[in-house]
């Protein structure tokens, strides 16, 4: 969410970022808010005047009747009478002026940076740079799940009976695999000098609409059922509501913290037959990097953030790619936004594994988040997030590339450790 004085001050800078999103329909509402606002001004300086004449009248209501003038002193009375039933209007006013204000607000988009691509939807994202060679065996890969079936590793029959589409059972190694990948990513994150937390599964509505647009909300959110609670999309949204109406000393910053989650998401739409399987699901679980830093470090960290990603997925020899998120395929709250992509053999084409963002101060200002500077002024700190691994999405990248002709499963040397020292996985199932 802008300041509305940065909207006030630079109304066509606003509508030009709005253009750039391919988000026309909202150009009205630059000259709305700005419209709304000067009202609300000068119902708060007529409000502020009256309040000021109260004081003054009030002080000679005291006077008079010191002085035995009661008459005089029940004339001012009635005028104060007066003036508090406008002040009371007035006040009234400011409400409701200030909910419109915020309601429009939290539409706008947030202005992007200048590195980021021009373009309506994702067809318009830009490769960026690619790290490990992209590798097609000269073998057939089966589909994920098959993979999966020949560890009897999945069933995904039973969860359909269970919860319907969208869940799945793991089990055995490939279950084993799984939680494997989630603690090695924790224990990454945790050597990188990440602080290691495990939030709240579950947030408040005005968390909600503090961390995220209200596209995402509708299309992500399951809330339950006569209570205000959210299930999370991703622990990012808990760990940013943390700091909500926090006044944080600026020799705490940065915060550097990484989060374990189960997360929920309704995944609305039709997909197609390669986001079947475990590609798309209803529930899964996520290994997250959350950063709070002061705003001239957080494009540092943006480029650190997406970098752990890569080097994480390269330490597990998957070749992944960069991509820069086009100004269309930003979330209204995002600044600047990356995706890796992971490569997939079987489909000779990369898929999303982990997206990186700069959110700015958009949520510090939504939820109050405040930092005590060292001159004693306050300020917004920035806010970012970054996947670090999220299967079993990630477990389909994971299988592809270290897939062996015979049909076992190569478990590199860092991943060890977390699969009771197997070097390979073998399939009990093969066909």
């Amino acid at each position: 969410m802008l300041d509305i004085r940065f909207v006030r001050e630079n109304p066509e800078l606003v509508k030009e970022n709005i253009r750039k999103k391919f988000q026309d329909a909202k150009l009205p509402l630059v000259d709305e808010v700005i419209a709304l606002d000067a009202e609300n001004r000068d119902t708060m300086t007529e409000a502020n005047a009256l309040r000021a004449e109260r004081n003054k009248l009030s002080k000679q209501i005291g006077g008079l009747m010191a002085q035995g003038k009661k008459e005089e002193a029940e004339q001012v009375k009635a005028q104060v009478s007066a003036q508090a039933d406008r002040l009371k209007e007035l006040e009234a006013k400011e409400g409701e002026l200030e909910e419109k204000i915020r309601n429009i607000m939290m539409v706008i988009p947030n202005m992007i940076d200048p590195s980021v691509p021009i373009g309506p939807d994702d067809s318009h994202n830009v490769e960026a740079a690619r790290f490990g060679e992209a590798v097609v065996p000269d073998f057939e890969i089966p589909y994920h799940t098959e993979i999966m079936e020949s560890f009897g590793g999945i069933d995904l029959d039973s969860a359909r009976r269970v919860a319907g589409n969208g869940f799945y059972y793991l089990l055995g190694d490939i279950a084993r695999l799984h939680e494997g990948v989630l603690a090695y990513a924790r224990d990454f994150m945790i050597d990188k000098g990440f602080t290691y937390v495990i939030p709240p599964f579950m947030m408040h509505g005005s968390v909600v609409q503090g961390v995220m647009s209200f596209p995402e909300m509708d299309a992500m959110m399951y809330k339950i059922e006569g209570e205000d609670l959210y299930l999370i999309g991703t622990s990012e949204h808990t760990m940013i509501g943390r700091f909500v109406d926090q006044l944080i000393p600026e020799n705490q910053l940065p915060q550097t913290l990484t989060s374990y989650s189960p997360c929920f998401r309704k995944e609305k739409g039709a997909h197609g037959l390669e986001e079947r399987g475990v590609y798309r699901i209803h529930q899964f679980e996520k290994q997250e990097m959350i950063v709070l830093c002061k705003p001239e470090e957080s494009m540092d960290w943006y480029e650190k953030m997406w970098r752990y990603s890569v080097e994480l997925f390269r330490s597990l020899d998957i070749p992944v790619r960069q991509l820069e998120c086009c100004s269309g395929d930003l979330a209204d709250l995002k600044v600047k936004s990356c995706d890796i992509e992971a490569w997939s053999p079987r489909q000779k084409k990369y898929f999303e594994v982990c997206s990186c963002s700069n959110l700015g101060e958009a949520q510090s200002r939504r939820l109050k988040i405040r930092v005590k500077g060292e001159d004693g002024k306050n300020y917004l700190p920035h806010t970012l997030n970054n996947t670090c691994v999220a299967p079993p999405r990630m477990l389909i990248a994971f299988l592809e590339n270290n897939l062996q002709a015979d049909g076992s499963v190569k478990i590199p040397e860092v991943l060890r450790p977390y699969m009771g020292g197997k070097d390979r996985i073998v399939p009990t199932n093969k066909k």
